[in-house]
């Protein structure tokens, strides 16, 4: 086994590409964006904010990985629904075959939940629903009561234990555990779609043939199981709170590269990094390997100061003349773009085999 070597790797940061403008629905805030990159054209799937923090996707397109040539004044993509009624939160796009999918949160005030919604041409988004699992603490604990004892699932339900504490009895029959940041690999594997997804503090992986197959039952089963389904979990110093899925993974001849974030528990609150790993393409729920330190980190004025401050938040990644671009929202109001050589970080990536510490 190959001993693990310092890591040296860190993006070159771009700064700032988009900031909010005077427009009602993004006068608070531009962040967390979804990609796709056609040839040469970015197409960026934006959450933007308004005053209240009620959040729509905005659209702006590049040339380049940086040079902006359109935007447009109004949303793109806005709530409809009773469950999205407070927002549609951080997007993220992946196309399969002839379709693209993008996975969104979905905010009611309450609940922030995992949702789906596909397009033939990007121009508009059909709506499919919640694709997350949707029960209250009670149930939940009900579903994992046999694995208590495992540290990593110990960890998921004291952190949705101490969010019902202070609620009412009320409150709490409708609080959802907390599951977000659905990311969906590019193409299928098996014959199946392959998502990874958020059950706080860790990454945890799911496969399906269609929607409509995950129902209560099909959730209930999983939860059963949870342990199984748990891809990673933190480890790291900059990790010591929770992590989560970023970018949808990129296919590499090496595994699929996952960029993700990282939340990190200092003094004054959070602080979120892009950090980076590799799996297996046959078996994504196998990691091959993990960077110990960040690749981007909040040390720049614009990251460190914003809506919410020290914030480096990945969920788009473009690739240009071997160039890893890395989109990101920044101190929660903002978007900017870090690089680096996709080889170098691949080839880093290798010489740091991860150690299976899931239990």
């Amino acid at each position: 086994m190959e001993l693990a070597v310092a890591q040296s790797l860190i993006a070159t940061k771009h700064g700032v590409i988009l900031e909010k403008t005077e427009r009602a629905f993004e006068e608070l805030g531009v962040l967390n964006p979804a990609i796709y990159q056609d040839g040469n054209t970015v197409h960026m799937f934006y959450r933007a904010a308004k005053k209240g923090n009620f959040s729509t996707v905005g659209y702006c397109r590049f040339e380049g990985p940086t040079t902006l040539v359109e935007r447009h004044t109004e949303p793109f993509f806005v709530p409809e629904y009773i469950y999205e009624i407070h927002g549609v939160e951080d997007p993220r796009i992946t196309k399969i075959d002839d379709t693209f999918y993008m996975t969104y949160v979905t905010y009611d005030g309450i609940n922030a939940c995992g949702a789906l919604a596909t397009s033939k041409d990007l121009t508009k988004f059909k709506k499919k629903g919640i694709i997350t699992p949707k029960f209250i603490l009670h149930d939940f604990t009900n579903l994992i009561r046999n694995h208590l004892l495992n540290p990593s699932i110990a960890k998921i339900l004291a952190f949705n234990t101490a969010r019902n504490y202070p609620l009412t009895e009320t409150m709490k029959e409708h609080l959802f555990v907390w599951d977000k940041n659905v990311v969906l690999f590019p193409k299928k594997i098996n014959g199946k779609f392959v998502a990874l997804h958020r059950l706080f503090p860790s990454i945890q992986i799911v496969t399906f043939e269609k929607k409509k197959d995950l129902t209560v039952d099909f959730w209930k089963d999983y939860l059963k199981n949870l342990p199984d389904y748990i891809v990673m979990e933190p480890k790291y110093d900059h990790e010591t709170s929770h992590i989560g899925p970023g970018a949808p993974p990129i296919e590499t001849k090496d595994g699929w590269l996952l960029i993700y974030h990282s939340a990190e528990k200092r003094e004054k609150g959070l602080v979120y990094h892009a950090s980076a790993a590799l799996l297996d393409l046959e078996n994504p729920q196998k990691v091959l390997g993990r960077l110990s330190k960040p690749i981007i980190t909040p040390a720049e004025y614009y990251e460190r100061h914003g809506y919410v401050n020290y914030v480096v938040f990945p969920t788009g990644t473009a690739i240009f003349d071997d160039q890893l671009y890395i989109y990101y929202g920044a101190a929660d109001d903002k978007i900017a773009v870090a690089s680096l050589n996709l080889n170098d970080l691949l080839t880093e990536l290798k010489q740091n085999p991860n150690e299976n510490d899931i239990k």
